[in-house]
């Protein structure tokens, strides 16, 4: 039997990795919310966002080993452009992809931001080559102690700027115009239409802001673990399994099914093997699908799920 200490310390590995796949989760349902649409090249604004970050700060060889960048930025400026990379190809995805196959099935539409993962995913390769990176830690010093386990300070960074990017977003939607006219596109369309707001701008909208969520996602986990250019597939599939666990539509839901789903990969790995980690991510994916919940916070009994043609 694991120890006490060892059990709080994959607990708190685990929502830190949680609070990630809940960042991730969250773009995908802002996205689905307004458009109808899954996006599953969403991890690869993660990845893009820190890859930039990581460009502008530090020391990196590029197109294969033939360029390298020493710009050596300071951190907060690199990640803002990094934010703002990811949140222009969030715009040019929905303007060069979605949006002209705004008639077709949900289906094709899926497919073709299966296409925009794939081709950015080359696009990375290209550029950066297959080495890993990982950004230096947002604050120098030692780690905590929390109940005998071992808290990072970058850990702290992570739940914390969780925490920060869920309020902010709960009051975006709820008190701002912009906020508001997304929550009125996401109800109602028509009737969204006829009170004088567009869609198709509620739509590049909502792309952008979920492609800037992802690369902060990705800029702030760096400095945890090592960036690859493959990084984005997992990172799209685990935040997909937190949406479907929190019902598609819920941000809450959604937060809470990332932060489910980074435990229980956590002490899957720290229990049993490390080998299951992604085992048990899709083991509870197909559970999930086969009962057919609407979530954990809201049963609608797969409502949303039938919406998206799942």
């Amino acid at each position: 039997m694991p120890s006490s200490e060892q059990l709080a310390q994959l607990i708190l590995s685990g929502i830190t990795q949680g609070s990630i796949y809940a960042l991730i989760a969250l773009g995908f349902v802002t996205i689905y919310n307004v458009t109808g649409v899954i996006n599953f090249s969403q991890g690869e604004f993660a990845v893009i966002g820190a890859f930039v970050a990581i460009t502008l700060s530090q020391k990196v060889l590029l197109w294969h080993g033939q360029m390298t960048a020493s710009l050596e930025w300071p951190l907060p400026v690199a990640a803002l452009i990094g934010v703002a990379a990811a949140v222009l190809i969030g715009v040019l995805l929905y303007r060069l992809g979605i949006q002209p196959s705004r008639n077709a099935s949900p289906l094709s539409q899926i497919v073709v931001t299966i296409g925009a993962s794939i081709a950015l995913r080359g696009l990375v390769l290209l550029a950066w080559g297959t080495d890993p990176y990982r950004l230096t830690p947002f604050t120098e010093g030692p780690p905590f102690d929390l109940m005998g386990a071992i808290l990072t300070r970058q850990s702290v960074w992570v739940m914390g700027l969780t925490v920060v990017f869920v309020v902010s977003l709960f009051l975006f939607f709820k008190y701002t115009l912009i906020g508001k006219a997304l929550r009125a596109s996401s109800a109602n369309p028509g009737a969204a239409r006829l009170m004088g707001i567009n869609p198709q701008w509620m739509g590049l909208i909502a792309f952008a802001l979920s492609a800037g969520l992802s690369a902060l996602a990705g800029i702030v986990v760096a400095p945890v673990t090592f960036m690859t250019f493959d990084r984005g597939l997992m990172l799209s599939l685990k935040g997909f399994v937190a949406m479907i666990m929190g019902g598609l539509t819920d941000p809450v839901g959604a937060v809470v099914g990332g932060l489910i789903l980074g435990v229980v990969e956590s002490l899957a790995a720290g229990l049993i093997s490390s080998g299951y980690r992604d085992a048990f991510t899709f083991a509870i994916l197909v559970v999930v699908l086969l009962v057919r919940l609407g979530g954990f916070i809201k049963g609608r009994k797969g409502e949303a799920l039938e919406r998206a043609g799942l």
